[in-house]
């Protein structure tokens, strides 16, 4: 399996701590080369991803970025990133890789649910979490991810009893885990097979959320 370059976390410090046009011109040829030996790593990755899971979409993220809106003006990530869609609408759920000076990590889950699935989610769990709370506490999760994450509401959605004994889980706006690795562990030679590990981790929550955006809460598939 091919292995992530020191090379490659000492430019994007280095671009880090020197984030501007001049310098990345300067640099373009060194960008160009880790920016290449990143991508074939990501793309074995999905190689062999496919042989686990239905892959619909890989995605290796530009290193600009998009500062129409940002109050933060600076021009460049500071590190590189893809992300793996499963092909839906029977499979839910998408993977994210994080490379980056002492801040690496894997993600996953619903970044930005749409309304209709948000509200299905709670809808599911309003009804029953028991599946849903059986997946988060079990010791391979915890293991792997520690605790589900995201942003959520202060309160109760608009339609929910704030009372309900699973509040905390319905006012989630976000359904994410993470699993952070340190610069040691991404340069070594088995960090593809760790990530691959992780995305596999995954797959019981990404199951629970596929099986309840495809049916309705009699459990009747919609597709």
């Amino acid at each position: 399996m091919n292995m992530l370059q020191k090379s490659t976390l000492e430019f994007l410090t280095q671009l880090k701590e020197n984030n501007n046009r001049e310098w990345f011109t300067e640099n373009k040829k060194r960008f160009d080369s880790e920016q290449k030996t990143t991508k074939t790593f990501f793309t074995q990755i999905l190689t062999n991803l496919e042989k686990i899971d239905s892959i619909e979409k890989m995605q290796m993220h530009r290193i600009y970025r998009d500062i129409r809106f940002s109050k933060d003006k600076t021009p460049y990530k500071n590190h590189f990133s893809v992300s793996f869609d499963r092909t839906k609408p029977l499979l839910r759920g998408g993977m994210y890789l994080h490379i980056e000076n002492d801040a690496s990590f894997v993600g996953g889950g619903f970044w930005e649910p749409n309304n209709e699935d948000l509200f299905r989610i709670r809808k599911e769990i309003e009804l029953d979490a028991s599946d849903l709370k059986e997946i988060i506490t079990d010791k391979t999760f915890v293991s792997y991810f520690g605790t589900l994450e995201g942003e959520e509401l202060k309160t109760a959605p608009k339609g929910f009893d704030k009372t309900h004994p699973d509040i905390e889980l319905i006012r989630k706006k976000q359904f994410v885990i993470r699993r952070k690795f340190s610069n040691k562990e991404v340069l070594s030679p088995n960090f593809q097979e760790e990530v691959l590990a992780t995305f596999k981790a995954m797959r019981p929550f990404f199951d629970y959320m596929s099986d309840v955006l495809s049916t309705d809460l009699n459990g009747e598939s919609i597709y």
